[in-house]
This record gives structure tokens, C-alpha cells and sequence, in this order.
């Protein structure tokens, strides 16, 4: 191997380290904090609460979920087809369809338009696929001003954070400290309520949909059929966001796409139902193509990137390519007991909870987010609740599998279950080790791992095979003892 080579991979090595660290200090600090769980158990609970309500309303919802799944297996089995499908039919409505390996990629493409149209402002309406790239920071450095104008995205950029939720960005806020926030750049008041907070924000936003040269949105998904962009929102933001700039940049994975016109039927009360558990969002749009001759609001151009940026490799995994169904729905998240305790800034991710970490692995590196899989008690509920039927806990078992069998694992770590493996199946030799040894030992190496608030559970003095030896003798004894008093 060459100088450089090593040189880099040790780099990777610490990177892969400090990552999971940096994860494992996070979670620490955000599980302990009881005002961030107070405030994201009384968010998630208004959830169940819709979420229950809102699923009650289908008549089979295992039946939908299935049938969703069987949508989403069928153009992921045949994606290059039905990509070339949306392209052709999008172009043909007047669009102009843009394909980006990665992230720089599409941020350059992205660049390449606005720079054309010599726009300095754009207004985006809530997208995970320009999070997952990095587009605002990209912008900024090109003197390029980015303004969010869904509300949660909007109040978590003037924090200067990134999305704590793929539904909901703001989650871990309390309006009280969103008010403060307002007051400090706004001047509102400390006391202001949900309704005023919002009027604010409509007034700062109206001001920027008007003066934004181009608007860039994400896509819920992708219609192949027709060549039509499907968005799904709550406040119409997107659809100022498409209205009044002359151009709309869509940023999409490839795996958004839906074969035909018809699954939307299927997939928007889906998709409203388990992300905030609703029959149907307020606002579900359409986009075909740029506005032709006699319409008068829409943009002029009309432009769609579709980024693989690592879904391909994911693809190629035939075990794990269902993390590909997803909806972005964020249910897996809000059930997630892992999720509720550390929240989604932990993640270091844009696609966090559950399903983030299966998908990311894949997307940025198995051995920098490999720990990731591990965050989770494997309890199920994922599963159970997604409305695609991905077996998401399965898929974390697979990546762990996948990061062994790539020697992602420490080396002192291998060793160790080697041993544990071989003590195992080795009953007389773990038998000479009496309880008291037992217990010494864990505590000795295993109580860091372990954590300083949680006790360690204790091994019984003596094994199962002890025990199950003792209570036989004495079974002999007694009966014995009964023979001769028969006698």
C-alpha cells in the first residue's frame, strides 16, 4: 500500500472514532436533559394521540400498507425504467431534467442556474435532499442568500441548526423559546403566542417570495406516468415558493419516484396520516412543467435534479435496498424509544432515528456510521409502524452483519467475542468460575460500556448447570429418603 494510502485510511479510522464518540457524548447529554425530554415527550405524545385518531379512519390499514409496498418493490425493482419514463414525460411538458452522482453535483448544477438567472436571493419551501447535500451553507459562500420558508425550517435557520425531525425541524422547541427567539430578531414580544409568531413570520416571508429569483423545493415524489412532481405541505409555502419566482429548481432522490398517477390515491393519505395524522395535508400540488402561454402565475423554467448521491449503492444491496421505500414520513422516529430519549441532533445526520440509520451507512460511509445501527433496542416498533412495511429493525441486524464482515469492528473487540464465543461453548470451564468472579469481572471491564447512571445486572452465584446439578441431587436425596419410609 503506498504512503498516502495509509496515511488516509488511519485518517478514516480516527474520523470513523470521533464520529461514534461524538454520538455516544451527545446522546449522554441530551437523555439526562430533562427539559429537552419534557418537551419532546409532550410533542410526541400530541402525535399518538393524531396518529391514532388519523389511522382509525382507514378501514384496512394493513392492507394499504401492503399495497405500498408492493408500489414501492416494483418501480425500486425496475428504477432506471421508470427514471427514464418521468424524464421523457417531464421534458415533454417542458421541463428539463438534470441527473447529479453526488452532492457536489447537484450543488453545482443548482449554482449554475441561479448564477445564469443572476439571482442573489432564493426562497425554498422544506427539503430534505438540499439539507442532505448542503446547499444553504454552499449558497452563502457564493453570495447566494437562502431563505426557508416553511416555519419550523425557517426558526431552525435563524438558529443556525439543522432539522431536528424529518417533519417536524423545530420539534425540540417550546414556544417559549421560540418567542424569545422572535424577540430577539424581530422585536416581538416575549409573551406572543403560536397565532402571532406566525403572522410575523408571513409578514418577514411575503416580502421574499416577491423579491426571490428562483424558488427551490424537494419533491414528495415523482410521478412517472405523467412527469409530475408531487408536494405535500401544511402552510402553502411551497406553492408561494413556485408562484411568483421565474424559476423552481426541484432537488429529489431517485428513489421518490411512483409508477403511475393513481398511487398517489394510495400515498398521499399515507403519507399525511403517519407524519402528523391528518386525512390528507392542506396543501397537495402538482407540478407538470414551467406555467405554459395562457396561465398567468408559475415559473418560467422549470428544472428537476435527481441525486443519487449513494442511493445506487444501496440499491445494489438486494437484502437492504427496501430502505429505498421510504416516504419520509418520520413515524419510525416518533415511536422510536432510542429517538424519544436522545432526539435527532445526535444523529449528525440529515435522515435521523430509525430510518437514517439504516439508510446512512449507505449513503456516507458503513465505516464512519456504522454506530448508528446500534442505536436501537431492536424493539420492533419501526417496523410495525411504517406505512410502507419496511422491516427496518431487520435492516439494522443486516448492517451490523455488513460492518463485521467488512473488519469495521475494533480489534480488541473481535478478540473479545472470540473469547466470549469460545467460553461458551465450553460449559466445565465457565462453571470453574464461581458468581462473585463473574460479577468482579463485568464491573471491571464492562460498567464504562455500561454507562454511570444505569446498574449493572448480576450474575447468580452459581450457572444454570450448577443449579440444575444441585436441585437433581437433591431431588435423589428426598426421593431416597421417601423409599425408605415407604419401606
Amino acid at each position: 500500500m503506498k504512503q498516502i494510502d495509509v496515511i488516509q485510511s488511519k485518517t478514516y479510522r480516527y474520523m470513523s472514532q470521533t464520529t461514534a464518540q461524538k454520538f455516544l457524548k451527545k446522546s449522554a447529554e441530551k437523555a439526562f436533559d430533562l427539559k429537552h425530554r419534557e418537551i419532546l415527550s409532550m410533542n410526541i405524545n400530541k402525535y399518538e394521540q393524531a396518529f391514532q385518531k388519523g389511522t382509525n379512519r382507514f378501514h384496512n390499514l394493513e392492507n394499504a400498507t401492503t399495497k405500498a409496498n408492493l408500489a414501492k418493490w416494483k418501480v425500486i425493482e425496475n428504477l432506471d425504467r421508470y427514471l427514464q419514463e418521468f424524464e421523457k414525460n417531464f421534458q415533454k411538458n417542458g421541463g428539463k431534467v438534470i441527473w447529479a452522482n453526488d452532492a457536489e453535483e447537484a450543488r453545482q448544477q443548482v449554482l449554475k442556474i441561479i448564477q445564469k438567472k443572476g439571482a442573489d436571493k432564493v426562497v425554498k419551501s422544506k427539503s430534505m435532499t438540499s439539507e442532505e447535500i448542503g446547499l444553504n451553507p454552499f449558497l452563502e459562500e457564493h453570495s447566494i442568500e437562502a431563505i426557508e420558508s416553511d416555519l419550523g425550517e425557517f426558526i431552525v435557520q435563524l438558529l443556525d441548526q439543522a432539522p431536528y425531525h424529518i417533519v417536524t425541524p423545530a420539534m425540540h422547541l417550546d414556544l417559549e423559546a421560540i418567542a424569545k427567539l422572535f424577540h430577539e430578531k424581530f422585536g416581538t414580544s416575549l409573551k406572543a403566542n403560536a397565532e402571532e409568531i406566525t403572522m410575523k413570520a408571513r409578514e418577514i416571508l411575503r416580502k421574499d417570495y416577491l423579491a426571490a429569483g428562483v424558488g427551490i423545493t424537494g419533491a414528495n415524489f415523482l410521478v412517472a406516468d405523467t412527469g409530475s412532481v408531487a408536494i405535500t405541505e401544511n402552510e402553502g409555502n411551497a406553492r408561494l415558493s413556485t408562484a411568483f419566482p421565474k424559476t423552481h429548481i426541484v432537488i429529489a432522490g431517485i428513489e421518490k419516484i411512483l409508477a403511475k398517477m393513481q398511487d398517489l390515491d394510495l400515498f398521499w393519505p399515507l403519507l399525511s396520516t403517519h407524519g402528523t395524522g391528518q386525512n390528507l395535508t392542506v396543501y397537495n400540488s402538482l407540478f407538470s412543467g414551467p406555467k405554459n402561454e395562457h396561465e398567468s402565475d408559475g415559473p418560467e423554467e422549470m428544472y428537476v435534479i435527481l441525486l443519487d448521491n449513494g442511493r445506487t449503492e444501496l440499491l445494489a444491496e438486494e437484502e437492504q435496498r427496501e430502505g429505498l421505500y421510504c416516504i419520509r414520513c418520520g413515524a419510525c422516529l416518533n415511536v422510536c424509544p432510542v429517538y424519544q430519549n436522545i432526539g435527532g441532533h445526535t444523529y449528525d445526520t440529515v435522515y435521523s432515528g430509525p430510518i437514517g440509520s439504516i439508510i446512512t451507512p449507505h449513503l456516507k460511509g458503513m465505516e464512519e456510521f456504522k454506530h448508528l445501527s446500534y442505536a436501537s433496542s431492536l424493539c420492533g416498533k419501526c417496523t410495525e409502524v411504517c406505512p410502507v412495511g419496511i422491516n427496518i429493525h431487520k435492516m439494522l441486524l443486516l448492517n451490523r452483519r455488513d460492518a463485521v464482515e467488512q473488519n469495521f469492528q475494533p480489534k480488541l473487540e473481535s478478540k473479545a467475542w472470540m473469547a466470549f464465543t469460545y467460553l461458551c461453548q465450553k460449559r466445565k470451564i465457565l462453571d470453574l468460575f464461581e458468581g462473585k468472579f463473574k460479577n468482579f469481572f463485568v464491573r471491571l471491564f464492562g460498567k464504562k460500556m455500561w454507562g454511570k447512571k444505569r446498574e449493572l445486572p448480576k450474575f447468580a452465584e452459581q450457572s444454570f448447570s450448577q443449579q440444575w446439578k444441585k436441585k437433581k441431587k437433591e431431588e435423589e436425596k428426598e426421593k431416597k429418603l421417601h423409599d425408605r419410609h415407604s419401606r
